[in-house]
């Protein structure tokens, strides 16, 4: 089973080779809209935003990964200066991160 740190290094590559969009409103809207293949949602991230996500994502059979860690170290790990309460990854470029969701990740 992968590990938190498998799954930091993957999100890393996402975001180098990757198409990644970042923002709740976005990623809302590309949920809404079937286009994200994973989300992933901030564990300090508002308690309605987490529960929108997870219903809209769910009508379209679209993965949702809680990160256990704040949205500044989620902001940190994307390279922002700024917190990042969700992210919509729409192709994971050369990462095997839908591989290490699929196997499900330990915190």
């Amino acid at each position: 089973m992968p590990s938190i740190v498998d799954f930091i290094r993957a999100l890393q590559m996402t975001f180098k080779t990757g198409e990644v969009v970042i923002g709740s409103k976005k990623t809302l809207k590309l949920v809404l809209h079937g286009k994200a293949r994973l989300v992933v949602i901030a564990n300090n991230a508002p308690p309605e935003l987490k529960r929108d996500i997870e219903y809209y994502a769910r009508l379209s059979n679209i993965p949702v990964f809680r990160f256990p860690g704040t949205n500044m170290e989620l902001g940190a790990l994307a390279g922002k200066p700024f917190g990042i309460a969700a992210l919509a990854i729409v192709d994971p470029g050369q990462s095997n991160i839908l591989e290490l969701i699929e196997e499900g990740v330990e915190a």
